[in-house]
């Protein structure tokens, strides 16, 4: 499936034309990958196949780079270096979409579609090698680990990734949305949220369910706490400010007539703002341990800090070049600005640690006439899973050749021109 229309650089279309024939072969990678899901920082056969691909294509390649990344670079003559990275890792998530290449790995499943994003970028790193005499400069491609853990970009950063590979002189990365895959989305500014993920446990004294005079019961305690915590974004965050609080798990007690010692809670907060990160932590803490004395307990509530992400920031002198490089190969209206997105990526510390422009965009993963016709209907989030969902399941085309065409033009913007020029 082509590109709605033909680029007005000719180097772009040189690189391009070859995409229709790859994308048999993408497909069944995507499809593969899929089938085969590692969680963070054990992406063991997911990298063995980027470095096999890779190679073939030209590339060399170094498997191992924060633990389970690999850096496949390809040198072609003086000119400007841009970093292309894509994320490999999958999550704890049981797959229900019931397609032929769902995940072949009890509990852990692509719901997030990093195995897309591997994919397309190899797909445009075999373009931009088949068209090397269109371009000059260095490509590094970096597929990163564990970003589901937040840790992956800072692990490659920290085994040498720049001082090893080069300094970029942009990052350029992508993700699937749930929005129609024939397009791509781009914010200036800060674009994704920081996120930060707590552990808080709450210490009770348990007792037989037939006696709960004596005990101190982590589970109410722990209910009225999730309630609390619903007021902190609508009653201690500014009317003009975004935030999220979520309370993703919640988990006390084996059987119904035994009332535990202690309950623990799993809550992730989204800002955009060091301010209103600072306020909703206080808040949090000030509620965990208001209703823990509340409720008489005569241990103190442990909260354990866990992954975070910081904002990623796009450049706003990057994305306009960017976007306007994709948006002439995509077509008319095909690039969109959807606003800051409440999700979190740790993309932003590759640019932040190489002092580098970066620009992140999204592109869409759902078939454009299944998208519009649950628009037309009111039932968007019915009928079209979002990221995480046991049933997201971007669909291989047009994604696969959105995705490709995307990177492949984004990367030709910012390297130099070669000898077709």
């Amino acid at each position: 499936m082509g590109v709605s229309q033909s680029p007005s650089d000719p180097s772009v279309a040189a690189a391009l034309a070859g995409l229709d024939a790859d994308l048999g072969e993408l497909t069944g990678l995507y499809q593969d990958l899929h089938a085969h899901p590692e969680l963070s920082f054990a992406e063991h056969r997911t990298a063995a196949e980027i470095v096999r691909r890779a190679e073939a294509y030209g590339y060399d390649v170094t498997p191992g780079v924060g633990r389970t990344g690999v850096v496949a670079v390809l040198d072609n003559g003086e000119g400007p270096t841009v970093l292309l990275r894509a994320d490999c890792d999958a999550l704890p998530v049981v797959e229900r979409t019931g397609l032929s290449y769902a995940s072949r790995t009890d509990g852990v499943m692509h719901a997030c579609g990093h195995d897309l994003h591997v994919t397309c970028l190899l797909g445009a790193l075999k373009l931009l090698a088949d068209a090397r005499d269109s371009w000059r400069g260095r490509i590094v491609a970096v597929f990163q680990p564990a970003e589901e853990a937040g840790q992956g970009a800072q692990a490659m950063v920290d085994d040498g990734l720049f001082e090893r590979f080069g300094t970029p002189d942009v990052v350029l990365g992508q993700h699937v949305a749930p929005f129609p895959a024939d397009m791509v989305a781009c914010h200036a500014g800060a674009a994704f949220a920081a996120t930060d993920s707590l552990k808080i446990v709450m210490y009770g004294k348990g007792a037989h369910g037939s006696r709960p005079e004596t005990s101190v019961d982590p589970v109410v305690m722990a209910a009225a706490t999730v309630m609390r915590l619903q007021t902190v974004v609508s009653r201690e965050v500014p009317a003009g400010e975004t935030a999220v609080l979520t309370v993703g798990s919640l988990r006390a007690g084996t059987v119904g007539n035994i009332i535990p010692d202690e309950a623990e809670l799993g809550l992730n907060i989204r800002t955009y703002t060091e301010d209103v990160r600072a306020r909703i932590l206080a808040a949090i803490e000030r509620i965990v341990r208001g209703e823990a004395q509340v409720a008489g307990a005569e241990r103190e509530p442990e909260i354990t800090a866990l992954d975070a992400f910081p904002v990623v920031v796009n450049e706003e002198a990057a994305v306009a070049r960017t976007m306007a490089a994709i948006g002439t190969v995509l077509g008319d209206g095909k690039v969109i600005d959807p606003g800051p997105v409440t999700g979190s990526e740790d993309v932003g510390i590759l640019g932040t640690a190489a002092k580098a422009p970066l620009c992140y965009w999204l592109f869409g993963g759902c078939d454009p006439e299944t998208y519009a016709a649950a628009a037309a209907a009111g039932t968007l989030h019915r009928d079209i899973p979002s990221n995480h969902s046991p049933r997201f399941a971007p669909v291989a085309e047009p994604a696969i050749t959105t995705g490709v065409t995307a990177m492949t033009a984004a990367a030709l913007e910012w390297l130099g021109g070669g000898e077709a020029e």
